[in-house]
């Protein structure tokens, strides 16, 4: 199937390659149906566009937390786990919606949403965003000896 989308104009969709957010996501809630593209070609993208089936204006920018130094150890309820059929948690994947920071008017970086992530059951491609009430991320620090030394 084909879908029109607002940044990369029309895309073909493998079925098979549809992610689905029973619940939806925070603000977005009819939003459903996405998919995962990524700009580059040939190299391992670092982060995604999660963008939306049913809404080609709406397109998320998601980051393995892994790759911002973040790991999480994360517990679903039972009713999460029946949400997204996972039986096998290596089958579940987590990434972080990017978002833009203007603090300043001429200044604006990019923050990660730490305190709401996207778990993925990768087999069923079953979705949910797990808001969490405290955020105690394992934060990974490298290249610390080269900067003292």
């Amino acid at each position: 199937m084909t879908v029109e989308t607002f940044l990369f104009g029309a895309v073909d969709v493998d079925p098979e390659q549809i992610i689905e957010f029973p619940n939806g996501l925070l603000s977005f809630e009819n939003n459903k149906r996405f998919m995962l593209i990524h700009e580059a070609e040939g190299e391992d993208p670092v982060s995604f566009t999660l963008q939306s089936l049913d809404d080609a204006n709406l397109a998320l920018q998601v980051i393995d937390p892994a790759a911002l130094g973040f790991t999480y150890e994360l517990a679903l309820s039972d009713a999460e786990t029946a949400l997204i059929k996972l039986d096998d948690p290596a089958d579940a994947a987590v990434v972080l919606v990017l978002f833009k920071q203007e603090a300043a008017p001429d200044s604006a970086g990019i923050g990660a949403n730490l305190r709401a992530p996207l778990i993925i059951n990768t087999k069923t491609r079953l979705g949910l965003q797990k808001v969490l009430t405290h955020v105690r991320p394992n934060v990974v620090l490298s290249n610390l000896s080269s900067v003292a030394g």
